[in-house]
């Protein structure tokens, strides 16, 4: 069977990896909703965002987060499609009027993966190596455990940044974990990074889809693929990032895990250079993730003081 008419259109960023996130949601309605399943019943829009075009610089000087979704919440907005693919530590905490985050599918691996062709680990890097990063939350965790390190800016999709790294470019580099199962390169990983050792951004590896507020048939198209516990962690997580108005600027990191109905959560945040560092922990119910966020943020944001994200001269 097919449909003439596209049932759902759906916002994307162009990359290999926002278009393997579309593309495992578009299958996900189709397993849910017969009528989704038939051709021609999805229609996949790329949409260019100001981040994709801008590549020479650290997002922290283009301002920030919003640079990947503003294009496709536009879009949204004007009736130009129905939904929004997102990789969450990608999206602003607070959304523009009228768009909501009503799914999340169930969450990758949150771990970063280290990937170099000259050391296994981190610690085996010799003194003074190159590590590319677009990352500060990583930057500043690196230059806490290595301050000998030089860190530079590193940005591009995934196979960029693998070729660059080929190309000896740097001599290692770090990127989500989730992000290179998804599309097939998890054998380029020299080692996974333990939550431990190398805390994960805000909503590492979970993707979430957006739709407009007042849009019913997209919600109830969603509501068959939202994955409650993934759902659960990311609030608290993103609850965290709220209160310390996280955003590009900021090397901030958050995990909030489950089991049954309870919920742990970690957090820290650290200054630019790595040199200070402030981390909390929380525990309770599912219910009160957001609630755990924001006290946890709170605790540090008194710890830091003002000024505390500036980077020291």
């Amino acid at each position: 069977m097919s449909t003439k008419t596209p049932i759902l259109r759906i916002g994307t960023r162009g990359s290999p990896l926002a278009l393997a996130q579309t593309h495992e949601t578009r299958d996900r309605l189709g397993r849910a909703w017969a009528e989704l399943a038939e051709i021609g019943a999805i229609e996949i829009e790329i949409i260019k965002t100001t981040g994709d075009l801008i590549q020479d610089r650290p997002l922290a000087e283009i301002g920030g987060k919003g640079l990947f979704t503003k294009e496709l919440d536009e879009a949204m907005l004007s009736g130009r499609i129905h939904l929004a693919v997102h990789s969450m530590k990608d999206v602003p905490t607070v959304l523009p009027d009228g768009i909501v985050l009503p799914c999340i599918l169930p969450r990758e691996d949150v771990r970063d993966a280290f990937i170099s062709l000259k050391a296994k680990s981190l610690a085996d890097l010799p003194q003074g190596a190159v590590i590319g990063s677009a990352s500060l939350r990583r930057a500043a965790q690196i230059l806490n455990r290595r301050p000998d390190l030089k860190l530079v800016n590193f940005r591009g999709n995934v196979q960029t940044r693998l070729r660059k790294l080929e190309e000896g470019v740097v001599d290692a580099t770090l990127l989500a974990m989730a992000g290179l199962r998804r599309l097939g390169l998890a054998q380029h990983v020299t080692c996974a990074l333990e939550v431990a050792d190398m805390l994960p951004a805000v909503a590492q590896g979970a993707i979430g889809i957006t739709c407009r507020a007042d849009d019913s048939d997209a919600h109830r198209y969603l509501a068959a693929l939202n994955c409650p516990d993934s759902q659960v962690r990311v609030v608290a997580e993103r609850a965290f990032l709220a209160r310390l108005d996280g955003s590009c600027r900021t090397p901030i990191a958050a995990l909030a895990e489950l089991d049954g109905d309870h919920l742990s959560f970690r957090g820290l945040i650290i200054s630019p250079d790595g040199t200070v560092i402030h981390e909390t922990s929380r525990a309770g119910s599912r219910a009160d993730a957001a609630a755990l966020g924001t006290d946890a943020a709170e605790e540090l944001a008194a710890k830091a003081g003002p000024g505390f994200f500036d980077v020291k001269a």
